[in-house]
């Protein structure tokens, strides 16, 4: 499997467009993915922002790829850097 790109940016990071290739087929999947991160606020209301490893959502993969959800998210975490959507500051 062959990573190809991710589009997804602040303040929506996880809702991207995540390209991949297996078997010399290309695949679009929107929505795929989960931040590891975290974001929101602490006791005294001040911004908490922690990233983390991505996490692959298995129900929003073509059942080509439901296989594979390990080798995706080894492949996302080698080539998208650690984030945090960032949605809710």
């Amino acid at each position: 499997m062959k990573f190809i790109s991710y589009d997804g940016s602040w303040p929506n990071l996880c809702r991207g467009v995540l390209i991949v290739e297996k078997d010399g087929k290309q695949y679009s999947i929107y929505g795929a993915l989960l931040s590891g991160g975290y974001c929101g606020f602490g006791p005294d209301w001040e911004e908490e922002v922690e990233e983390g490893p991505w996490v692959i959502i298995p129900d929003k993969l073509p059942d080509e790829l439901k296989g594979d959800v390990a080798e995706l998210e080894e492949l996302v975490n080698a080539n998208v850097p650690f984030g945090c959507c960032g949605g809710c500051l």
